[in-house]
């Protein structure tokens, strides 16, 4: 199934990093309770692949699960079979491009430049990562959207509730959202409503924004 349609409907996708096996029953539950459709897991994050297969059992029909930080195509198979319904990266491997295709998923690979953003897209990735977003700056999204307005961007990197509105205005289809979704105190404590109200703000403020 292909998911370009849901993320440029949710225009969000939530990020969860190196947290334990504990931690990530609440993130996923909360998540989910929050309304969000795109939940990845990285493949840094120790015991990634058991956390993906978990919560595709947990949130079939709910929510759809990926895998970040998909540096090549081995990661990218193990990813895949674990139940992975997405793949992201933060840089862009024509390899693990030309995988996903074959196996018929979205691949959003993680670019920097107009030349790497360009070449995922005409290579068959659907949307782009805007990779460090944080470092690159608000600018640099609204310039390069100028040339590049047809290939549509998740701004990755930064996003608070506070500046969330700023990244869509300057041009981003989708935003990539990490630690500001998952309130570290919750996570400890296993608040999955907190979780839960945390994640609906966001989504709420995400929806505000589709044009």
């Amino acid at each position: 199934m292909k998911l370009t349609n849901e993320l440029m409907s949710s225009r969000l996708v939530a990020i969860v990093r190196g947290i334990k096996r504990e931690e990530a029953r609440a993130a996923g539950a909360g998540l989910a309770a929050g309304g969000v459709k795109l939940m990845e897991v990285t493949m840094n994050t120790a015991g990634a692949l058991d956390f993906i297969q978990d919560w595709r059992s947990a949130y079939d029909g709910q929510a759809y699960v990926g895998a970040g930080t998909v540096l090549n195509v081995n990661m990218a198979k193990e990813a895949v079979s674990a139940g992975a319904q997405f793949l992201i990266s933060p840089n862009v491997d024509m390899n693990v491009i030309s995988f996903a295709l074959e196996q018929g998923i979205d691949i959003w690979p993680g670019a920097m430049t107009p030349t790497e953003i360009a070449a995922a897209f005409y290579a068959g990735a659907e949307v782009v990562k805007l990779f460090p977003m944080a470092s690159l700056g608000l600018g640099y999204l609204r310039e390069i959207r100028g040339p590049l307005n047809h290939i549509p961007l998740i701004a990755t990197g930064g996003v608070t509730l506070q500046n969330i509105a700023d990244y869509f205005e300057a041009g981003a289809s989708a935003v990539g959202i990490g630690s500001s979704l998952l309130p570290k105190e919750a996570l400890a404590k296993g608040n999955t409503e907190e979780i839960a109200q945390c994640a609906a703000r966001f989504v709420q403020a995400a929806v505000r924004m589709n044009p």
